[in-house]
């Protein structure tokens, strides 16, 4: 048999896929402790578009683990710690520091080594302020429509309609308009250095940004496509940037 044969019946390594996790009460089975959770749909995404998942607890982190991944995904959760970005805690936000810095860093260093790095809601939060942004935490104090739209009841998810800017990463994916799940309070207000909005909703709240001059893919959306399993456009596009990573 020739080498080329063994080449031809060698499978292409499906992309090693971080997921950071929240880090609270869990149960299985008779027990419960705190446990490194992560919702199942992002895990079925990551799976579908074809990547290996791989969680990452927010404990002993270590943004070394970055250099046996091809990509990064941060999760959605609780709110960031205004704390981080020099403001007062409003009354309605629910942070958890400790998972602040595990994102923080690993967004950081992913965008450092130009790991491929998808953030999503919270992710996308993490992603601003960890560059130097800002982010409104009561979004119906600004819009007051936004409560029922974005966040309609606890466990229950809204639905956003959003424009896309034409030429973007996220409109060679999605088109130049599109529609997902979504669940939120807060928003982007001061944008960080590098960052680009290229999506809005109706009402300006920022749905997603991207950053043109980083060294890898970086996209950030405040909505939640891992609940649409009927559209996985995005994590389609992000695990074939993170196939680039296997090849290089």
């Amino acid at each position: 048999m020739g080498s080329s044969d063994t080449e031809e019946r060698t499978p292409t390594p499906r992309p090693r896929i971080g997921l950071t996790t929240y880090w609270q009460q869990g149960r299985w089975g008779v027990w419960e402790d705190t446990a490194a959770i992560v919702p199942g749909n992002y895990v079925r995404r990551v799976v579908e578009a074809g990547g290996v998942p791989m969680l990452l607890p927010p404990v002993g982190t270590d943004p070394a683990v970055l250099e046996v991944l091809d990509g990064l995904v941060v999760i959605g959760g609780t709110d960031v710690d205004p704390a981080r970005y020099g403001h007062p805690t409003h009354s309605t936000t629910v942070a958890q520091p400790d998972r602040d810095e595990h994102d923080a860093r690993l967004t950081l260093a992913a965008l450092e080594r130009g790991l491929p790095l998808f953030a999503i809601c919270r992710g996308l939060q993490v992603l601003n302020v960890a560059c130097g942004g800002t982010l409104h935490q009561h979004l119906p104090d600004l819009v007051p429509e936004a409560g029922p739209q974005y966040q309609p009841a606890p466990g229950q998810y809204g639905a956003v309609q959003f424009t896309v800017q034409p030429g973007s990463l996220a409109a060679g994916l999605l088109g130049e308009t599109a529609s997902s799940p979504c669940y939120h309070h807060q928003s982007l207000d001061r944008l960080a250095p590098g960052l680009q909005v290229t999506g809005r909703a109706a009402d300006g709240t920022v749905e997603i940004v991207e950053m043109p001059e980083a060294p890898g893919w970086v996209l950030g959306v405040q909505f939640h496509p891992e609940e649409n399993p009927h559209d996985i456009r995005l994590f389609e596009g992000f695990i074939e940037a993170a196939r680039q990573e296997v090849a290089a």
